[in-house]
């Protein structure tokens, strides 16, 4: 299949039901997005990841993800990296995560453990050659120094810092060492001009789009469920803020998705 349409790096399709799915896929195919990562956030659940990634169809493909979320690394088993590794040696799985920090929801105490894990889930990207997909909130400089301390320890992995939402200094350091930036509906919001000014200055090789549905409807669905066919608003909005056609867009951010989850064929 010859992809032209939008893709939705970045959904969690485990929050809909069964029933709803078809005409929530749909849906999304309407919207004119071809492709889809659901992304793991409890390798306890990894196997219901790579069910949905069954989903897909001739004009829509779904991929997944398998890792552990940072809000659930007390509550999940911490592997190693090979461990992590084998549990993504699967055509379905095309990402590890979704890993990192949150300072935001997580205690301090489990700070520790979330760097940790973040550690064995970079591990498991060396490894596998796999792009792991990276959730930060309010904790930039942590984040950026675990990405410096692990590349000139262990050597560059492949990775996406998701749902950017940070400061320019976090964008400078992810680009400097090879990372992709992704945006989400956040982008769209009239609070949000920092984020816009950072998406504007993204290279263009290196800037995909995602929903991070059901969560951050973009405007003008802010308040809804999101869904991973909204994509296209927030698509819209960046490709005008750059000053693109929204076709050229799409080929864009699409072929930028390519490169990095290489295997999402």
């Amino acid at each position: 299949m010859t992809r032209t349409g939008l893709t939705d790096s970045h959904c969690h399709l485990d929050h809909f039901s069964a029933e709803e799915m078809p005409e929530v896929l749909a849906r999304t195919r309407e919207a004119g997005v071809d492709g889809l990562v659901t992304i793991g956030t409890r390798l306890s659940r990894a196997a219901q990841q790579k069910a949905l990634a069954t989903l897909d169809a001739p004009e829509l493909r779904v991929w997944c993800t398998i890792g552990t979320h940072p809000d659930h690394v007390d509550e999940e088993a911490l592997p190693t990296g090979a461990e992590l590794a084998a549990m993504a040696d699967d055509a379905r799985v095309v990402g590890i995560g979704e890993s990192g920090l949150d300072y935001f929801h997580g205690k301090e105490e489990v700070r520790p453990r979330q760097q940790e894990s973040f550690r064995v889930h970079i591990d498991a990207a060396r490894r596998t050659g796999l792009p792991l997909v990276i959730h930060t909130r309010e904790a930039d400089d942590d984040t950026l120094a675990i990405l410096r301390d692990e590349t000139e320890k262990h050597g560059a992995f492949p990775f996406l810092i998701h749902c950017f939402s940070s400061g320019p200094a976090l964008a400078r350091g992810a680009l400097e060492l090879g990372g992709y930036i992704s945006f989400s509906g956040i982008a769209t919001f009239n609070r949000a001009q920092a984020v816009r000014d950072v998406a504007r200055d993204v290279p263009a090789e290196r800037l995909l789009v995602e929903t991070d549905s059901p969560y951050l409807a973009p405007v003008p669905k802010r308040g809804k469920r999101n869904e991973p066919g909204y994509v296209a608003y927030t698509a819209r909005m960046l490709a005008e803020l750059r000053g693109m056609e929204d076709a050229a867009f799409a080929e864009m951010t699409t072929r930028n998705f390519s490169r990095l989850f290489t295997q999402a064929v």
